[in-house]
């Protein structure tokens, strides 16, 4: 995989936000991250790092989620997205595939990917070509197209997802834990699909992942979140390479494999967040 990004021009800037959830819960701090133009950046980090968060304030779905953005900004190809309605956000090219396979469980398959189109008014043949387009894309859900979405198996649902949002012809997505709950054949197959559609269709991706293993090897860029802030931003190589990432998300050190219960919290906040 490559580990720089295919072009240099920013596409999403998000500048020093915070967010707050009740007036009173500070969640993220000060977190700062562009991602560039026809690339893949992934934003990494155990559970509870604040990555869905970040990925909620940009697409403006924490207000339903009672949550703020109290400070920053948040510019997508130059335009504050900051307060913009989230309808608004899809028809602007950036669309959320949220954590958990969130599919309608009583339409079919295709069914919910036409869902994914209502903000389009460019017609039924562009429509029905669009579909053809993700069933290209995803065999499987061509072979499933009738099945009740709801009664499919977790990697469909997964595809299902990820199809939807690419029925409003996005210009970026954000990909919130792609592999949770997935087998590591089926983590594999949804991450080159990613890496197809942004090298086929020019596809920007931002993606939320705790497999740092298998995003680092898919990713150009990244950024590493620990309690709501940012602590290391790279190319993936440089980030792959490094002693701290090693050890305390690949499960390697200078002295070989080792587990990541090994690696107690503290060292990290203490390296990083200090």
């Amino acid at each position: 995989m490559l580990d720089t990004s295919p072009t240099q021009t920013t596409l999403l800037e998000v500048n020093n936000i915070e967010v707050l959830y009740n007036h009173v819960i500070l969640a993220l701090k000060g977190v700062s991250l562009d991602v560039p133009k026809g690339g893949i950046t992934a934003l990494l980090g155990g559970n509870g790092a604040g990555k869905s968060t970040t990925l909620k304030a940009i697409s403006n779905l924490i207000h339903s989620e009672r949550g703020e953005v109290t400070k920053g900004t948040i510019l997508y190809d130059g335009r504050n997205m900051v307060g913009l309605d989230p309808a608004d956000l899809v028809k602007s090219g950036v669309v959320q595939v949220m954590e958990g396979r969130h599919c309608f469980e009583h339409l079919t398959v295709e069914e919910n990917l036409l869902t994914g189109a209502y903000t389009r008014n460019d017609g039924r043949a562009a429509i029905a070509a669009e579909l053809e387009l993700v069933y290209e894309y995803f065999p499987r859900l061509k072979e499933r197209r009738k099945s009740q979405a709801g009664y499919t198996s977790g990697g469909e649902q997964q595809m299902t997802a990820i199809g939807r949002a690419l029925m409003s012809r996005p210009s970026m997505i954000l990909l919130d834990e792609p592999s949770m709950g997935l087998a590591p054949q089926l983590v594999e197959q949804i991450f080159e699909i990613v890496a197809r559609l942004n090298r086929e269709q020019g596809v920007t991706f931002l993606l939320a992942e705790q497999n740092t293993n298998v995003a680092l090897r898919y990713a150009h860029t990244g950024f590493i979140m620990e309690n709501g802030r940012i602590v290391m931003e790279g190319t993936a190589k440089e980030l792959r390479e490094n002693p701290d990432v090693k050890e305390f998300y690949l499960g390697m050190s200078d002295k070989g494999r080792k587990s990541f219960r090994e690696v107690r919290s503290y060292r990290r906040r203490k390296r990083w967040l200090a």
